[in-house]
């Protein structure tokens, strides 16, 4: 029989002793590599290349073991080359989010704990954990420019609740269905929106999983009750701060806000953000005394924090450090923690 002709893939090493070859396109690509820098990187390739394989059906060298890898080729290509090189993240465009979706997915199957926790690292900057991270990510999507008519983040939550689903990511859950719960259910259910079309062979699903529509249920709910709990209690049962000098002023001013706020805020309102324009609003606003203004400040910076603490409860996950503590290995921990637990402090 005559032998099967494959391509070669990237990366392809001259010098290599084992041959991977995956199966997914019209034809075989095959990758040449080194069987020590891959076993040493995850005990799952060591005992793969440690088991007897059958004939090949591949022209390879002598001294070269083929190995057929039921992967996507794009993706065990970018999985080699991270373990060669390291990794390379980025947040240009939705391409940037296929390339970590491959690396997520392959180190999570093949046990490559350093990859794994990169790039579940960088999923948290935009999808993130703490409010501060909220804020930053909200700030970029007012004032990043589109790329190819997609706004910033240029990925759909649905595509990084599936991922996080196949990959077994819980840490990102509150932040994607925070976003999901601003889209109208039908919308979601129909899975038309552009970024949902994007065709690669990376790409997650596209639709909302049934057994996930309880938990948009349950984070769509939560949103409306915070805008309407913050707009009518935090804001209109206010009641003048002690030494107010002008309290009659301060009451009325404050009662006209909350008409402003209650008319202002719509279904597809995110409530964090609601919240810290309504605050920029009283402090900007010379009207009400200073003491009114700080105290407003200060009471509206606690419940806004109180309300990011809670988003895991309302899927029934554990705390924000309990899922650090389980996702994120000891001693890898980024610097953004250390913002979470002064956070936390707040409150």
């Amino acid at each position: 029989m005559d032998d099967v002709v494959y391509q070669r893939g990237d990366p392809w090493f001259s010098d290599g002793n084992i041959i991977l070859v995956t199966n997914d396109q019209k034809s075989p690509i095959a990758f040449r590599v080194h069987k020590g820098v891959l076993s040493r990187h995850s005990e799952v390739f060591q005992g793969m290349f440690e088991m007897p394989q059958p004939q090949s059906v591949f022209d390879a060298p002598e001294d070269c073991q083929v190995v057929p890898m039921h992967d996507l080729s794009v993706e065990l290509s970018i999985l080699v080359k991270a373990l060669y090189d390291g990794p390379s993240f980025a947040n240009r465009s939705i391409d940037d989010f296929f390339y970590l979706a491959g690396i997520l997915r392959l180190s999570t199957k093949y046990c490559i704990g350093h990859l794994r926790t990169q790039a579940i690292h960088f999923l948290t900057e935009t999808w993130c954990y703490t409010l501060r991270g909220h804020d930053n990510m909200v700030d970029l999507a007012v004032k990043t420019p589109s790329v190819n008519q997609m706004s910033y983040p240029f990925v759909h939550p649905i595509h990084v609740l599936n991922l996080a689903r196949e990959t077994n990511v819980r840490i990102v859950l509150p932040s994607v269905f925070y976003f999901l719960s601003l889209y109208p259910l039908n919308d979601l259910l129909r899975a038309d929106h552009p970024k949902l079309l994007t065709k690669h062979p990376s790409k997650p699903s596209s639709e909302l999983h049934p057994r996930d529509i309880k938990d948009y249920t349950l984070m769509f709910q939560r949103r409306l009750d915070l805008l309407m709990d913050f707009t009518r209690r935090i804001c209109g049962e206010r009641k003048p701060t002690e030494g107010c000098t002008n309290q009659k002023a301060c009451i009325r001013h404050f009662t006209r806000a909350t008409f402003r706020l209650e008319r202002s805020w719509k279904m597809r309102t995110g409530v964090f953000y609601f919240m810290s324009d309504a605050m920029t609003e009283v402090l900007q606003d010379g009207t009400f005394c200073i003491l009114c203004r700080e105290a407003f400040q200060q009471e509206v910076t606690q419940y806004r924090q109180h309300a990011w603490n809670e988003l895991p409860s309302v899927l029934g996950l554990p705390c924000w450090e309990d899922l650090i503590n389980d996702e994120i290995p000891s001693g890898r921990i980024p610097s953004s923690t250390i913002t979470l637990e002064q956070e936390l402090q707040q409150v």
